[in-house]
């Protein structure tokens, strides 16, 4: 226990500051371009670089968490289940910080039309209202999950598991928001397709592999259909013995 908590905080410092660091030097030579340019402003790119941010963060977050209940990953030893469930809860914190500062940027930009009724609300957004409203619903979706997870082992506990095997709806729904919302997309094309494509067969792995749950279940069917063919057989030569 003592050598993994080491082992889980390095990995996810070096995970978080390469995010942080691509995020950074991006924001920077972004903001040079578009200065040198006459282009877009400081405050437009700041909430474009916090939402390409958040969708990388969400990327992990969701790696590691199909990878977390993932039936392959039961023999992986490192980083350790402990590890990785506070990596996992590290990317939700780092996620939700990068997301706040996006909606924050957008909400408070004149030039961005976006206005805080529309980063909050569904379709109250002059800038392509509907992509940003994938957004929306995302960041609501977002934090109903992160709130029941938190709750997970109290009064939520009958509720948190379920909302959370549909939280890897979210990355559909911010994927979609950042291909259709963002100006850039057909320069970021193919990084959207392949992460996303990724993500996907992951999850396709994970949701038809089968867990022990799957065999005990499976386990229990074959016995109470045994059992099901057994009793009548019985009852018919009881029948006939007498």
């Amino acid at each position: 226990m003592s050598e993994s908590r080491p082992t889980a905080a390095t990995t996810a410092g070096v995970v978080l500051a390469a995010l942080a660091g691509s995020a950074a030097v991006g924001l920077a030579a972004w903001t040079v371009v578009t200065t040198l340019m006459g282009g877009s402003p400081v405050s437009w790119v700041l909430g474009r670089a916090s939402g390409l941010t958040s969708y990388l963060l969400l990327l992990a977050l969701v790696t590691t968490g199909l990878v977390l209940s993932h039936p392959w990953a039961r023999g992986m030893r490192r980083p350790s289940p402990a590890g990785r469930l506070r990596l996992h809860i590290a990317l939700a914190t780092f996620t939700l910080a990068f997301t706040v500062l996006h909606v924050v940027v957008l909400a408070t930009d004149p030039w961005a039309q976006v206005g805080w009724r529309g980063a909050l609300l569904p379709l109250a957004s002059t800038y392509r209202p509907v992509p940003v409203t994938l957004g929306v619903l995302a960041l609501w979706a977002g934090l109903l999950t992160g709130i029941t997870a938190r709750l997970a082992g109290s009064i939520a506990a009958r509720i948190w598991w379920p909302v959370h095997k549909v939280a890897a709806g979210i990355l559909v729904l911010v994927w979609s928001h950042s291909v259709l919302a963002g100006s850039d997309t057909p320069t970021l094309r193919w990084f959207y397709v392949s992460t996303g494509v990724a993500v996907i067969g992951l999850a396709i792995t994970r949701y038809s592999a089968r867990t022990p749950t799957d065999r005990v279940a499976e386990l229990n069917r074959e016995l109470g259909a045994s059992v099901a063919r057994a009793v009548p057989h019985a009852a018919y030569h009881d029948g006939a013995s007498r």
